[in-house]
């Protein structure tokens, strides 16, 4: 039987969803293909970058963890980042997100002896749109060093490459769709668009279809769409969008008219170029009926010369 849960491609049902530990824990740890031994949100905790358009907003949505990652002697600690966006284009804003994590200070470990420690920076971004990238909902993208000299890869690690380089996934929710081809995709399916009802706020899916390890996220979800302000957030979120889109097409459009007005003054120019050439052309043509005349006159004159006898 289906049931209805909550959109998760919207802000706050997203953060909905992460303000759940357990479900965080989960979510990150399936996506990362590592054993999450405790998850904490950072006090810059769901910050949200804003770009104000005539008093609206379009977020890109971060969450900063520090987690204690499982390891085959014991633990790590990590800095995992997570951005969510509806658009991919303003690069250099996560760009600068993730600058600020390198620069933080308090993303090390101070030991006793003075020694300081970097942590390890995993990025997540899960991206409305696709990157061009087609009918791939989760990428890794994992630094490999090669040894130039035989074009083999350096199986060695280096904690000064992997401090200085980074791990990063990213969800293309465009491309989540079936068929589901492992876990994660059959986990990340809650973000399927193919799933919504007419109401783009909610989404029908199938409990028994998710692993018993996977519910807890789905009855997440489920409580987000009972909530009366998770569904006035997301019809805000709706406007917002549309606002921002009809911009887009009114920039479009003038973008399209001041091209034309370009066009015609280049075509007026073109015209103009024209009729200066016909003009010149006219005024050879000229020159040259005087030419000819001239000629004529010069052999009727040598004909008279020699008819003189001169």
């Amino acid at each position: 039987m289906k049931i209805e849960i909550a959109n998760p491609i919207y802000d706050v049902v997203f953060k909905y969803m992460m303000e759940d530990n357990a479900v965080a824990t989960l979510l990150v740890s399936s996506i990362i293909g590592e054993e999450i031994i405790s998850l904490e949100p950072k006090p810059q905790e769901y910050t949200v970058d804003k770009v104000t358009t005539e008093g609206s907003t379009l977020t890109v949505y971060r969450l900063d963890f520090s987690a204690k990652i499982k390891t085959p002697d014991g633990h790590k600690l990590i800095i995992i980042e997570m951005q969510k966006a509806s658009f991919p284009a303003d690069i250099m804003r996560f760009r600068r997100y993730l600058g600020k994590q390198y620069a933080d200070e308090n993303n090390s470990i101070k030991h006793k002896d003075g020694t300081i420690e970097a942590l390890p920076i995993y990025t997540i971004y899960f991206l409305g749109d696709e990157l061009g990238i087609r009918r791939t909902p989760v990428l890794k993208i994992y630094p490999i060093v090669i040894d130039l000299g035989d074009e083999q890869i350096v199986e060695s690690k280096s904690e000064f490459i992997e401090m200085l380089n980074h791990q990063s996934w990213v969800v293309q929710i465009s491309c989540i769709q079936e068929p589901r081809r492992n876990e994660l995709e059959l986990l990340l399916s809650v973000f399927d668009q193919n799933n919504r009802t007419s109401n783009n706020h909610i989404l029908n899916v199938r409990e028994e279809d998710f692993p018993e390890k996977y519910r807890p996220l789905i009855r997440r979800l489920k409580q987000a769409a009972a909530i009366p302000e998770v569904k006035e957030q997301m019809t805000a979120e709706d406007e917002v969008l549309s606002y921002i889109k009809n911009l887009e097409r009114i920039a479009a459009s003038k973008v399209e008219k001041e091209k034309d007005v370009v066009i015609a003054q280049k075509d007026r120019e073109l015209e103009e170029k024209d009729r200066e050439l016909e003009e010149k052309d006219r005024e050879l043509e000229e020159k040259d009926r005087e030419l000819e005349e001239k000629d004529r006159e010069l052999k009727a004159m040598r004909l008279k010369f020699q008819q003189a006898g001169l």
